[in-house]
């Protein structure tokens, strides 16, 4: 049912213009060579007949010779001519005057009658060639006719004269030698002027040369088939290799595809073993190709994966859905699924194709827009507060200056007086913290040099450094002349780095500052690393998050500040520490 429409589809794919092109090339070349073989056969065939006509005038001229000379009657003369002509193909023999009279014939009742009345007997009887010709008879039968001079004897006049006396009496004429008589008034012809007529059936060379014709076209047409056939094939041929080519160009082109996609692709057959298996899909199940291929999915493939494979079978098409899947190695792995099954043009199922996302990143994306929100929410509330909060502070501090003035000669008033003042600056700049940090960064770049920048901000610190036994070293590439930036924003995330590396190195260390430029991607480089005690990789991931210190008295908004303010610039700050070790703070800023 479903191979006739590819058949049809293979003939239908030659091009007419092949089929065309064959038979104008190669026709003209085969009906010619026909036409030149017929040619060349027929010519054989007369050759051939001519030749076995002027053998049997030779042969018979020889034995009326040897008879004249052994003396032979009349009657044995006519005998040597009809026995003559009794030989296969010989149709008759006659001897005629150059009028055409008929003087012997191997039928008897032919004598006297006329033969060759429409040829120019004399001259033929005065020439030495051989001459041809074909006879239609009124029955359609066809004789071809060998005639020429007729010359039993060579030599003198005396041997024709006999010759052409014996042939008279034959007839019932006397020949006198040199001369002729009278008769039914017409004139005798000299004895030398004779012809004679060898008449050779057609029917066995016709025959023959009909079947060699007939055996010639039928190889004719088998060699124009096969030549047919072979620029069928050559055509064919071709389009083997431009489509071998093109699908090996498919193939790689795919191949290609399936190994750089982005997600994981596993192809399983109908017996539920693994046909391929991209990079993508080796990474996430901790498998190797190499190894998968040709492996049953039961024996490589988690359980949920074949759980989600029999669901296909049944359904014949998954739609995406997440899962969640355990590798050999304990992890638990969030994948985004979907697959289909392969047919062949009959629908035959030829497998199954699952796609798979590894969904782990989206996943702490996801995690880190909810907790986001949250601080948001919570900044928000916070602002909220905190405005709250400042007023009744103020009130606070406006008392304890109050108490502090009015009770001077009260120390332990003196004394808690001013604690009330210092705590509620210090809640004062948390919330002063907790506002800034809530708002919208508002940033105004302008160029700025950016060697100078740093500079300027390092002598703001540059004497808390030195009370804590802190050498700064710095190196500034001089490639790095000026930025798009807020001057004042990156000068507050640089110094809360800065008072940050100071209290880590409580000894005494070295805080270095260097700045570079990363030509290729257009953007500077600040690294600002010290020598202190470092911070635990499990803070790591925390040093951004509000409120999250390590310090006794910090308020830990200081480095998420730092961190809007970058983000605000379209830059990047990341740090990299080790404990006991020291840590290395990078601040990565667009040019423009």
């Amino acid at each position: 049912m479903h191979k006739q429409p590819r058949q049809h589809r293979l003939l239908m794919g030659i091009p007419p213009w092949i089929l065309l092109g064959a038979v104008v090339v190669l026709l003209p070349i085969f009906a010619f060579i026909a036409v030149e073989n017929i040619h060349r056969q027929k010519e054989q065939g007369t050759r051939l007949l001519l030749e076995k006509g002027a053998a049997l005038i030779r042969s018979f001229e020889a034995g009326a010779r040897t008879g004249m000379g052994m003396g032979w009657s009349n009657f044995r003369l006519q005998t040597l001519l009809s026995e003559t002509a009794q030989q296969p193909d010989i149709d008759y023999i006659i001897v005629a005057d150059t009028e055409g009279a008929i003087l012997a014939h191997n039928r008897q009742d032919r004598i006297g009658d006329i033969h060759g009345g429409d040829l120019d007997l004399r001259a033929v009887s005065q020439s030495e060639s051989v001459h041809w010709r074909i006879v239609a008879e009124p029955n359609g039968h066809k004789t071809f006719e060998v005639y020429r001079k007729f010359a039993p004897a060579g030599g003198s006049g005396m041997q024709h004269g006999r010759m052409m006396g014996m042939m008279g009496r034959m007839i019932g004429r006397r020949w006198q030698q040199g001369q002729t008589e009278q008769k039914d008034g017409r004139a005798l012809i000299e004895p030398e002027a004779l012809n004679i007529f060898v008449g050779l059936d057609m029917t066995a060379i016709e025959s023959a040369r009909e079947a060699d014709t007939r055996h010639f076209l039928f190889m004719v047409f088998i060699l124009l088939l096969i030549g047919f056939s072979g620029i069928i094939l050559l055509f064919f041929f071709q389009s083997y290799r431009a489509t071998r080519a093109s699908l090996s160009r498919i193939k790689a082109f795919s191949d290609t595809l399936v190994e750089n996609m982005p997600i994981g692709l596993i192809a399983v057959d109908t017996k539920r073993r693994v046909a391929s298996m991209n990079y993508v899909a080796g990474s996430v199940l901790g498998l190797s190709e190499t190894d998968a291929t040709g492996s049953d999915i039961g024996h490589i493939l988690p359980v949920q994966f074949q759980h989600q494979l029999d669901a296909l079978e049944k359904e014949g098409r998954l739609d995406e859905r997440e899962i969640e899947i355990t590798v050999d190695d304990g992890r638990i792995i969030p994948l985004e699924i979907s697959g289909t099954s392969l047919n062949d043009e009959n629908g035959e199922s030829l497998g199954y194709v699952l796609l798979f996302k590894d969904l782990t990143e989206v996943k702490t994306l996801r995690d880190e827009i909810e907790r986001s929100q949250r601080l948001a929410t919570v900044g928000r509330l916070a602002a909220g507060v905190a405005h709250e909060i400042r007023n009744p502070l103020s009130s606070i501090k406006g008392f304890a200056t109050y108490f502090k003035e009015r009770y001077r000669d009260v120390p332990e008033d003196q004394q808690t007086a001013g604690i009330m003042i210092k705590e509620v600056d210090r809640l004062n700049r948390v919330v002063s913290h907790l506002l800034e940090f809530a708002r919208p960064i508002a940033v105004s770049k302008k160029p700025t040099p950016i060697k100078s920048l740093i500079e300027d901000s390092i002598k703001l610190i540059q004497q808390q450094a030195d009370g804590k036994n802190i050498a700064i070293d710095t190196e500034i590439a001089d490639s790095v002349v000026s930025a798009e930036l807020d001057p004042d924003k990156i000068n507050q995330v640089l110094l809360n780095l800065y008072l940050n590396a100071i209290e880590s190195m409580d000894a005494g260390g070295m805080l270095s500052i260097s700045l570079v430029k990363d030509n290729v991607k257009k953007r500077i480089e600040i690294r600002i690393a010290d020598t202190g005690s470092g911070i635990r990789e499990d803070n790591l991931a925390h040093v951004f998050d509000p409120y999250f210190t390590t310090k006794s008295s910090g308020t830990g908004l200081g480095l998420a500040i730092a961190h809007k303010i970058v983000e605000g610039h379209n830059g990047e700050i990341y740090p990299e520490s080790r404990p006991g070790e020291g840590t290395t703070f990078i601040v990565s800023l667009p040019i423009r």
